[in-house]
């Protein structure tokens, strides 16, 4: 069999696109026109035998689907007198699918015929049908069948088929060592392949030791011996001195291993040298420290820094914990905006520059790297409180530069167009909202007296609000995200201070409950979700913008430092775009520690 092209696999056969105008290459009259032909037995002028059953065909609509067929019935040797044909390694029941397929191009494909039907397809090098496979199978990628369907897919050269199935294992990787009976079948070049992966998507490197172990576990007595191999496929100095020593190099396989010594020895001697010197430069070329590439990335924009706003734009890598500075920036500096991420588009909402407040809606491109200007809100929104739900940008509250505004309204991509919504019950500037599950919490802010712990919900389906249980403190540049299941409120300014509690609400019990606090008190500052843990960045602490960042994961029920950002600011939003192409554009320094003008910029404290 030959190999073919990821052209030839990826085009739709049965669609061309015309100035943009998708249309059929073939009429579904005639095509019924000819399946009834055959079905009567009229005009046709050749006969498909396998096993005890015949198939009438026109040699023509055969030929015309598959370059098999045409080989077959237009070669010199065949004789145009001989109606039957006999073919081999097919069945009847498959045969009669293939058929159908070549006269009407439509064909019911499920569970149970795809591993017949890809086959078969391959076997006559029907391409719209492989394609219709491949589709079928990309849609039923599970935990349990992804490693199963891209081998399935190798075998029958479906190059974007393995590619979707190879991205899905990766990505659900955490997931998959746990649960797929076809991860503990992979042989140790399979596995050693799949853990080297610098794309593989874990949050840390003791889980790709758990999955050796397990690997191992299913058969040790012929596993064991793999051990040294394997290890080398952990980034062993991304662990912590403690894990190493208490778990990997006491544990049986690696003690009884004569060829795991060195790798111990190396990996000791690289994580002594760390703890001895915090302030050591990791070299992140190393194999035995470079991290993992990550699968999302948190976009941090604008804020006010310095005295004034700021246009910079930073990305945070989870995996190497670093902030690296981008080159993309806006044309015009923004603070107290909105900002979310919808299909891998960024938009900027509302905000002010020290001079204007915005109505306006800006666009980001992270794979072009264009900026866009797209329709402006109906209300200008400084303190606005932004959130996605069910594909719609929802901008809530703010201030115009007069009134707290108690309204809000909705972002359709596909009209390019805001519309006004029911509006809230309080008005709210300063406030912050999430989506969950459904319905839109937003909470906190302030209403031009007083501080907010007040809570309301938005139902889209009713287009109501509806008052929740207050939170048991007043929030306003208050922090909210939707995480586990729960809405957390955190931060913010009481009328009084700066504060660092927090507090989550069950949205199924609306009762609130106490989070252990932050370690720095911060309002206006950026909330987001990645790696699934909360991160606040920056903000105002109730003297100086800070840079700070720490990260919450419910689990431990802890708070955790992360690296600081490269810039003080206050007043920043953030958001997470997830399978970036071009990711490693954004988490890459070009030679840079930091510039001495950055260093310059991170010097300055302001009171905002």
């Amino acid at each position: 069999m030959t190999e073919r092209s990821n052209s030839e696999l990826d085009m739709d056969t049965d669609d061309v696109n015309d100035g943009g105008v998708m249309q059929k290459k073939f009429s579904m009259q005639a095509c019924n026109v000819l399946a009834e032909l055959r079905r009567t037995g009229e005009l046709c002028d050749a006969v498909i035998r396998v096993d005890d059953q015949t198939f009438p065909i026109h040699r023509n609509i055969m030929s015309a689907c598959s370059p098999y067929f045409r080989a077959l019935f237009t070669n010199q040797m065949f004789d145009t007198n001989k109606r039957e044909v006999i073919i081999p390694g097919v069945s009847p029941d498959i045969m009669k699918e293939l058929i159908e397929y070549a006269y009407t191009r439509d064909i019911k494909i499920n569970s149970e015929n795809v591993e017949l039907l890809l086959p078969a397809a391959d076997q006559f090098h029907i391409i719209g049908l492989i394609k219709a496979c491949c589709d079928f199978l990309c849609n039923q990628l599970v935990a349990e069948n992804c490693i199963g369907i891209r081998n399935f897919s190798r075998a029958y050269f479906c190059h974007s088929l393995e590619r979707t199935a190879l991205r899905y294992l990766l990505q659900n990787f955490t997931t998959i060592y746990l649960v797929s009976n076809e991860f503990l079948q992979l042989d140790v070049d399979e596995v050693s392949e799949i853990l080297s992966s610098d794309d593989l998507n874990v949050k840390n490197e003791e889980l790709v030791f758990d999955a050796v172990l397990r690997w191992i576990d299913f058969d040790p007595e012929r596993r064991r011996c793999h051990m040294a191999r394997i290890l080398k496929t952990i980034r062993l100095g991304l662990l912590s001195t403690q894990f190493f020593v208490e778990k990997v190099k006491s544990h049986p396989y690696v003690k009884e291993s004569e060829a795991c010594k060195p790798i111990v020895i190396e990996t000791l001697k690289f994580l002594y040298d760390l703890d001895m010197d915090d302030e050591k430069e990791v070299d992140l070329n190393n194999p035995l420290a470079k991290p993992r590439v990550p699968h999302e990335v948190l976009f941090v924009i604008g804020g006010w820094s310095g005295g004034s706003p700021t246009n910079m734009m930073e990305t945070y890598d989870t995996r190497a914990d670093r902030w690296i500075v981008c080159d993309s920036v806006d044309q015009g500096p923004r603070a107290y905006h909105g900002t979310v991420a919808l299909d891998q588009t960024i938009y900027i909402i509302g905000g002010f520059d020290g001079m204007e407040y915005f109505n306006s809606v800006r666009s980001f491109n992270p794979i072009t790297k264009k900026w866009t200007e797209v329709a402006p809100m109906n209300a200008k929104r400084c303190y606005v409180s932004v959130a996605v739900l069910k594909g719609h940008i929802y901008a809530m509250g703010g201030f115009d530069g007069h009134v707290r505004q108690n309204t809000a309204e909705r972002y359709m991509k596909k009209k390019n167009q805001w519309s006004l919504i029911q509006p809230m019950n309080h008005q709210r500037s300063d406030a912050s909202s999430a989506g969950l599950e459904g319905k839109l919490y937003i909470c906190g802010g302030f209403n031009g007296q007083e501080c907010l712990n007040s809570a309301e919900a938005y139902d889209p389906e009713t287009n109501q609000w509806t008052l929740l249980t207050p939170m048991r403190n007043r929030r306003s540049g208050v922090g909210v995200i939707s995480y586990r299941g729960c809405i957390y409120a955190l931060g913010g300014f009481n009328g009084i201070t700066r504060m660092n509690t927090g507090e989550r609400l069950s949205p199924s019990t609306n009762t609130w409950q106490t989070i252990p606090e932050m370690y720095n008190p911060r309002s206006n500052f950026a909330i987001e979700v990645i790696d699934d843990m909360v991160f606040a960045i920056g903000g105002f602490n109730g003297v100086t913008t800070i840079f700070n960042v720490e990260c919450y994961d419910s689990t431990s029920d802890e708070w955790y430092d992360a690296t600081d950002m490269n810039l003080y600011r206050s007043a920043l939003s953030a958001c997470v775009v997830r399978g970036l192409p071009n990711v490693e554009q954004y988490i890459r320094q070009k030679d840079q520690d930091k510039s001495e003008d950055q260093k310059k910029k991170k010097a300055t404290t302001a009171k905002t």
